[in-house]
């Protein structure tokens, strides 16, 4: 049996240690837990998008865990499509990847394939989107009969597979179709996603769609009106024996309840247009 953890949203800064004293919670927690894997499902860092000492701080931190880690990239990592300033770019990607490793990857362990995607990527028109969606697909046509898991940053809808442009929140439409596409032909086990700091877990047409929550800090309701989900913060464990798994959301008691409406100003001022 192999067991993986999922961690999320960390917002780690040298400069800006909003965060941070949830960090040693979540370690201990994670030595307690023995994972095989850790698996980073973005926004590791405050402003790596920009700041390339966030991004050194934090490969320190993850080598600090003491177990593999795998990340993948989240918006304040690497920015997101089309961003007035933070777009998703050669430059920004260029950066994760000399710190952090590649930002989209495969890992199989017995009986499954579990697969690393950059959804920042998704939408913004890159040369790289079209490179990972050609990869994707290679992935998964020789996955010889492999289960298959994804992990990413935004989920791939918040309501409804078939929802509008949730902006921010979650994949545009119409790169989320395609993937839908995919996740349906080729029936994936489960989609885990981060980003909405808040804990979820549905079955959809037979995936389970996986939100994972963060470690760093919860959202306000003034930020995310109705949405689902709690605002527990955790991990996700994985346990895969041959071609089972099971999957299951840990609040860790541990952790402080840090409300990002409260520092919001502080830590992401808002920007003149």
């Amino acid at each position: 049996m192999r067991r993986i953890v999922q961690i999320s949203d960390t917002h780690l800064s040298p400069t800006k240690p909003h965060f941070a004293c949830n960090w040693q919670p979540l370690t201990a927690w994670l030595a307690t837990q023995a994972p095989d894997l850790v698996v980073h499902t973005g926004d590791v860092t405050v402003d790596g998008a920009d700041v390339a000492e966030d991004m050194r701080h934090c490969r320190e931190l993850l080598d600090g865990v003491g177990v593999p880690v795998l990340s993948i990239p989240g918006n304040h990592d690497v920015g997101e499509a089309h961003h007035p300033h933070q777009p998703v770019n050669a430059a920004r990607l260029a950066r994760w990847r000399e710190h952090l490793g590649p930002d989209f990857w495969v890992h199989d362990v017995e009986g499954w394939r579990l697969i690393g995607l950059n959804s920042m990527l998704f939408g913004s028109d890159e040369a790289e989107e079209e490179r990972q969606l050609g990869w994707l697909e290679r992935q998964i046509a020789e996955a010889d009969g492999r289960r298959l898991g994804w992990f990413l940053h935004r989920p791939l809808f918040v309501e409804t597979p078939g929802e509008g442009d949730k902006g921010y929140w979650s994949v545009p439409p119409t790169p989320r179709a395609h993937l839908l596409d995919l996740v349906r032909r080729h029936q994936v086990a489960f989609v885990a996603s981060g980003h909405l700091h808040r804990a979820h877990d549905i079955e959809v047409d037979g995936t389970r769609y996986i939100w994972g929550p963060s470690s760093g800090f919860v959202v306000g309701e003034a930020l995310q009106p109705g949405m689902a989900g709690t605002t527990t913060l955790g991990a996700v464990t994985y346990s895969f024996d041959g071609r089972d798994y099971e999957a299951a959301i840990h609040e860790i008691g541990g952790l402080e309840t840090l409300w990002i409406d409260d520092v919001i100003h502080e830590v992401y001022p808002p920007r003149a247009a």
